[in-house]
Formats: structure tokens, C-alpha cells, sequence
């Protein structure tokens, strides 16, 4: 386990909407580059970029048209090495996306597999054996091309594919996983990871890690593809990690990685913190919710049977919001988001903050998808650094931006909240030094529940020797729990404490140490 992840905190940039220093509209690498000051003052000492890599951009730029080269809208792979000494220089590690599971239809290893006659890379995607032939179970394209055959996709049609072969195989037309042109595919997944790692980057985040072997229910063939990996960056690039998107540690920790996204999933623990709602009402019913109508015990069930699971093995990692979901800001307010990121930054495991949520940037409702985006667009909008001009993202003509910022008079900007001690971006900035300063709350530190009753509030938990409670109802609430000590961290009014109960106002949050 490289030691550096015990203490990191991550900050997700969507490099086409962080910073524009090119006055083309659109976020580059010199862009990430010139906020490197500002993503260390926050107290972020690693950052994921989502990918940045030639793509036609059907997709964001998760339909990868050539792994090893930067697009040029972006800049140069230079630039991209530049990126890595310098944030090394700064004490930040860098994670790319990684994107296995599917290429570009333009990706030149699909033009060659799409010919009609067998080369090298007839097999590198999954192909049916008959344009006629059109599975049920699986998305395929027909038609597009002269081989005879359907592609099997991911998601869009742009999108084939890579072969890593059948866990089960019922069809001629599928290989086992062992068949030597689907561990062709995985070693050229390999050569593109040494490439970037031989560059300077620190690591991957695995975009849709479990989803490589078809019909592999179990994922017993898909795990031994990431135990692989694994064993090549432990005995070549040891300091080198892996974060999955895969949303079951238990899991995906055993396969090699070392941490595992806790996603909003609608029947997880997550959801039950930040994202429930009645189906017919809309009513909230997140624990962190004001209303105060969640169920904590919703949350302790799943969580503590995930971190039982993995926390031998490696670490769940928390996120504030991400490019693929609504941001928080949507229907929390700002006081709802302090207490929100409070918790997620004081619990076990690697915590990722979405650019721009430590400020609530907003949902943007309405928009047009963008590259493949659909409702996820509204995530994805420019970051907001000033009042001036498109927030600071960029010199360009508004109507020449990769979106739209956001135009509101009470737009929330870095350069506002900086100014204000108690704003949005200061408490998350006192939270992450808090973590940073506390052994006890960073990734290993001990777990416990002290306090967390089925529809009741607060929540209790033990970081180490740390008590830390959060009561994020607009009502008091008490809990037969002593939290006396001294607080190194509070929002709203701070509790009254006895040996035998606290009493804690509404919307508020403690950490003590006893």
C-alpha cells in the first residue's frame, strides 16, 4: 500500500472546464497547472484528472481515440509531463483516468479489427460472427462496416468494446478470458499504464473497473485482470495507485485496488446520507437533509458491513459529487453542504472533492448535452474563480465557451469566499487541515459507532480517540453519549455536554478530543 495515500485528500478536475489559459473557451493542462497554488492552499494534495486524451468527444473524451497522446485542445504530452513536476514540486500526486473497458470507434486498433479480413486486431473488440447475429444481453452495432459481423459497445455506438473475453462462454463467437488474444488486450492496458507512469503520473483512477470480462457474474476473471496489474505495479511502480470505479470495496480491494468509490447508488448507505428522496412526494429524506426525516440506520447497515469488509485490504473513498452526478448544491443549501462535507472529510478511507463543490457551484438546469454529457452537463460546467469576466475560466467570447457559466448575481466565486471567514470554501479548508493534522482522521484511522438510532438524530462516531458528533436537522437533538473534551472543530452552536448526554443545536457538528 503506498504510505502516501494514508494522508491524501483528492480534488477531481474536469480539465475541459477547471481554467482556460488559451482564450479558446475550453479548460487545459496549463490551466490545472496555474491553480496547482490554489488546489494545495485548499489542503488537496492529489488530484484525478478525468481523461485528457485525443478523443472525438462523443463522450467527454471517455471514447479514447489514442491513449498515449494528449488532445491537442488540451496541449502536448509536454505539457502534461510539465504537469507532473510541477505538482510533484508542490507535494501533489496526479491520477489519470484510465479507461479500459472501450476505445473510439476511431481508435486505429478498431479501424484495423473493423476490416473484413484477419490481422492483429481482429479480436482485440467483440464482434458477433454474423451481421445477423444481434445478442439480446448485449448492446451491438450492425451495419456500420464491411466485417460481417455486429461490435458489441459499452455505451454509446462510438464506443466498442475491448475484448478481455467470457467468464462464461455460450456463443462461437465469444473467447474465454485465458484465450490469447484477450491477454493481448490486457497487456496492451498494461503498456499504456507504464507509459504514463514511466512519465511522472502517480497512478490511475479506473474508469467502470468490473465491466471488462462479459458474462463474468461472479467476477472472478475480471479480478484476476486488476490481481495482475496489481503484482506489476507492486514489483515496478510501488508507489503507483489504483482507485475503482467499481462501488463494492469488499470487492474491489481484494482485485488489487487500493481504494473503491462509495457511489450514490439508490439503495446504498451514501444515498441515504445525501441523495434520498420520496418517489411520490420529493420529499428529502437524506440523513444530512434539515428536514431531518432520514434514517441514519440506513447508512450505518451498509457502510459498516463495507468498511468491515475492506478495510484490511485497502480504503472506500467518499466523494463530495463527481462528473457523471447532480451536484449537492442542487437541492442543499450552504449550511447543509458544511455539515455534508464535514462528515464525508472526517470518515475513513480517500476522500474526493469535485471541483467547484467546495464552493456550492450549482447544477446548471437545462442545458443542452454537451459531448455525450445529457443531464450529467449540468455538472460540468466551468469552475468560477472571480466576478469578472466568465467567472475567471477564460478570455473568450461567452458564446465561444466550452459552457456556460453561471451568469446568477450570487454566482458563488473562489475570489468571494476567500474574502469571507465563514464561507463554503474556508470551512472545507479548515476541515481538510484538520484531517491532515490528526493522524486519527486520515484514511486508517480507526472507526466506531457511538450513537445512530433508526430515524433519530444526531450521529455519533469514534475517529481513533476523536469523538466527533453532527446533528444536520433543524431541530435539537441529544444523545446518551458523553463528548466532553476539547473541540478542535465546530459549526453552528456548540452542544451542551454532560457525562451522560449531549445536547446538540439544530444544524451543527463537532469534533473532541476527550
Amino acid at each position: 500500500m503506498p504510505v502516501w495515500l494514508n494522508d491524501a485528500v483528492f480534488y477531481e478536475v474536469y480539465p475541459q472546464s477547471f481554467c482556460d489559459t488559451n482564450g479558446d473557451g475550453i479548460g487545459d493542462i496549463e490551466g490545472i497547472a496555474s491553480k496547482l497554488g490554489y488546489v494545495h492552499d485548499l489542503g488537496c494534495n492529489a488530484i484525478w484528472i478525468n481523461p485528457c486524451f485525443v478523443s472525438p468527444f462523443k463522450d467527454g473524451g471517455y471514447d479514447i481515440a489514442d491513449y498515449r497522446v494528449v488532445a491537442p485542445r488540451y496541449g502536448t504530452n509536454k505539457d502534461l509531463c510539465r504537469l507532473f513536476a510541477k505538482a510533484h514540486a508542490a507535494g501533489i500526486h496526479i491520477l489519470l483516468d484510465l479507461v479500459p473497458g472501450h476505445t473510439s470507434d476511431q481508435h486505429p486498433w478498431f479501424v484495423q479489427s473493423a476490416l473484413p479480413f484477419t490481422n492483429e486486431y481482429t479480436n482485440r473488440y467483440i464482434w458477433t460472427d454474423s451481421t445477423w447475429t444481434a445478442p439480446r444481453d448485449f448492446r451491438c452495432v450492425s451495419g456500420r462496416f464491411d466485417r460481417n459481423g455486429n461490435y458489441l459497445v459499452n455505451f454509446f455506438s462510438t464506443q466498442p468494446a475491448l475484448n478481455y473475453g467470457f467468464g462464461r462462454v455460450t456463443e462461437s463467437w465469444q473467447l474465454p478470458s485465458t484465450h490469447p488474444d484477450c491477454l493481448a488486450t490486457r497487456d496492451a492496458m498494461k503498456d499504456v499504464m507504464r507509459f504514463w507512469l514511466n512519465k511522472g503520473c502517480d497512478g490511475f483512477r479506473v474508469d467502470m473497473a468490473d465491466s471488462l470480462v462479459k458474462n463474468d457474474d461472479d467476477k472472478r476473471a475480471t479480478a484476476d485482470i486488476w490481481r495482475d496489474v496489481r503484482t506489476m505495479l507492486d514489483r515496478d511502480y510501488p508507489e503507483a495507485v489504483l482507485v475503482s470505479e467499481w462501488s463494492d470495496p469488499g470487492r474491489a480491494l481484494r482485485c488489487g485496488f487500493h481504494a473503491d468509490f462509495y457511489l450514490d447508488h439508490e439503495d446504498n448507505g451514501y444515498h441515504a446520507l445525501f441523495r434520498r428522496r420520496d418517489q411520490a412526494t420529493g420529499e428529502p429524506l437524506g440523513f444530512f437533509s434539515r428536514q431531518g426525516n432520514g434514517d441514519i440506520g440506513l447508512f450505518v447497515r451498509d457502510y459498516l458491513r463495507r468498511y468491515e469488509d475492506s478495510k484490511d485490504y485497502g480504503y472506500i473513498s467518499f466523494i463530495t459529487g463527481n462528473h457523471d452526478t447532480p451536484r449537492m448544491r442542487r437541492t442543499y443549501d450552504e449550511t447543509e453542504l458544511k455539515l455534508a462535507y464535514a462528515f464525508i472529510f472526517t470518515m475513513p478511507g480517500v476522500p474526493f472533492l469535485y471541483y467547484g463543490d467546495e464552493i456550492g457551484m450549482r447544477y446548471a438546469e437545462g442545458l443542452v448535452s454537451k459531448e455525450g454529457g445529457y443531464e450529467r452537463t449540468g455538472s460540468r460546467t466551468p469552475m468560477q474563480w472571480t466576478r469578472g469576466p466568465n467567472c475567471g475560466f477564460s478570455d473568450a467570447p461567452a458564446d465561444q465557451l466550452y459552457l456556460p457559466v453561471d451568469v446568477s448575481p450570487d454566482a458563488p466565486t473562489v475570489e468571494q469566499q476567500a474574502q469571507d471567514p465563514q464561507s463554503l470554501l474556508n470551512t472545507v479548508t479548515q476541515v481538510i487541515r484538520l484531517r491532515h493534522a490528526n493522524a486519527d482522521l486520515q484514511a486508517n484511522g480507526s472507526f466506531a459507532v457511538l450513537y445512530a438510532q433508526k430515524g433519530a438524530y444526531p450521529f455519533v462516531y469514534r475517529r481513533g480517540e476523536l469523538v466527533i458528533a453532527v446533528n444536520p436537522s433543524a431541530h435539537q437533538a441529544s444523545a446518551p453519549v458523553d463528548t466532553r473534551g476539547t473541540v478542535l472543530f465546530s459549526l453552528g452552536e456548540l452542544p451542551a455536554r454532560s457525562e451522560h448526554e449531549t445536547s446538540m443545536a439544530p444544524q451543527s457538528f463537532i469534533v473532541v478530543q476527550p
